[in-house]
């Protein structure tokens, strides 16, 4: 942890939310909730499987989590600035409603009481959207940060894990690929959150688009690959080992093209599977530091270091690890191999345009 970059390094995937005071897709229960000034774990217990195997603890969804919750959850990390990721959970009446997310990002306390500055906005958009273009133009009106868009395409075969999209096939959909244009005329990245077995997907649409920036999340969100999610993901030892070797070929294919980079983030969603735990912190990163090398090190050698990024994926990461404990761990399984200047700050600034 003493190599970390003395002059700040970038975190390219944050979350903000207030479910408080802005149209959430858990505000409801956030407000029944409110009265607690901790949102118990029992909760998930009466929740539907699929979302309580998703959140792993639903404290961090049901209270706001704003610049300075995020500043304290840096610790000894000296983050300087963030990109906010759209997090799906803006409920809009109509498609140009989804641009208040936009404006009330950019109007958020950055840069105050040690919260870091906000570098750039990825802002939520479907392209099939018959106004896509209209909606894309109203983020970029609306702030000066808006670096590039994402549209969730994870849906899973398993009925017992979460969707965030309905179709099994969204990123090849003609429709997707046709509407996608509105995006690529506007220079914007394109962050791809799918999960694992939808990769050649990703392949499909990045190869339609060669001179568009794609940002694969969270290494593909092999689900069950730490252990049995859903009815049936990743049940026995040899599920997670088929598993882990097509998600190995996938990912491959994928780097193979050179529009594409890859962010070290999600190794705490606990969708990945897994005992339930405390957050490990450094010094106790041991067991994350062997089950998370496969990933970590395929990744890195696939697409190099000038196309790979760390970023923390807080709060959604937050049940499993802190925010040092995953720089911990990236830098224990690169070693000598991680270019720190690279990996925490430059890759996410040249992507996206800081």
């Amino acid at each position: 942890m003493d190599r970390l970059l003395p002059d700040g390094i970038v975190d390219p995937h944050i979350h903000q939310w207030d479910p408080f005071s802005t149209p959430r897709t858990v505000s409801r229960e956030a407000r029944l909730l409110r009265r607690f000034s901790r949102v118990p774990r029992w909760l998930t217990r009466v929740q539907p499987r699929a979302k309580a195997q998703f959140v792993a603890d639903p404290h961090h969804l049901l209270k706001p989590y704003l610049p300075t919750d995020y500043h304290q959850d840096t610790g000894s990390i000296p983050v300087a600035s963030v990109v906010h990721i759209e997090s799906e959970t803006w409920v809009a009446q109509t498609h140009l409603d989804i641009v208040d997310e936009t404006r009330w990002v950019a109007g958020l306390g950055w840069n105050v009481d040690g919260a870091p500055a906000l570098g750039a906005i990825v802002v939520n958009a479907d392209p099939r959207w018959p106004d896509a273009a209209d909606v894309l133009d109203a983020h970029l009106a609306a702030s000066d940060l808006v670096r590039g868009a994402r549209f969730p395409a994870a849906n899973h075969p398993d009925r017992a894990v979460l969707d965030f999209a309905h179709e099994p096939h969204l990123l090849s959909d003609p429709a997707f690929l046709r509407g996608f244009a509105a995006i690529a005329e506007r220079g914007l990245t394109f962050d791809l959150w799918l999960y694992h077995h939808q990769l050649p997907d990703a392949v499909v649409l990045a190869e339609e688009y060669p001179d568009t920036t794609f940002v694969l999340d969270h290494y593909g969100t092999p689900v069950g690959i730490f252990g049995p999610r859903g009815k049936a993901t990743g049940r026995t030892a040899q599920d997670r080992a088929r598993l882990l070797a097509r998600w190995h070929d996938d990912i491959a294919a994928l780097a193979a093209l050179p529009n594409v980079v890859a962010k070290h983030s999600g190794l705490g969603m606990p969708v990945l599977g897994g005992p339930p735990q405390r957050p490990a912190d450094v010094g106790a990163t041991a067991q994350l530091v062997e089950r998370c090398a496969p990933l970590i090190r395929h990744v890195q050698d696939v697409f190099g270091p000038d196309r790979t990024m760390w970023a923390s994926n807080y709060a959604i990461d937050k049940p499993v690890h802190t925010i040092p404990a995953s720089v911990e761990v990236l830098t224990e399984v690169l070693g000598a191999d991680a270019d720190l200047s690279l990996l925490l700050r430059d890759v996410a600034r040249r992507t996206y345009r800081l």
